[in-house]
């Protein structure tokens, strides 16, 4: 599953990342084990109180199976 960053902000690339740990059904133990985030972090970021940074996010990411994609915003047309 690729997350796009171009198109959504960091709040939805969160509730993303929030809905695929559920979806894993693992545990935040084996999660926290796997990526070395703690199990304190994990429990903020599924709580909706933590942020991760792009570490983070990319270890996380990389465990559950995302790919993050950023890209250059497109350009809008100028308005006549």
């Amino acid at each position: 599953m690729k997350v796009s960053l171009e198109r959504i902000g960091m709040a939805k690339v969160l509730d993303e990342i929030r809905r695929a740990i559920e979806r894993s059904g693992e545990s935040r133990y084996a999660i926290s084990k796997a990526t070395g985030i703690g199990e304190a972090q994990l429990s903020r970021l599924m709580a909706g109180q933590a942020g991760l940074s792009i570490n983070r996010l990319e270890l996380l990411a990389d465990h559950l199976g995302l790919e993050i994609i950023i890209r250059p915003k497109r350009r809008r047309k100028a308005s006549k």
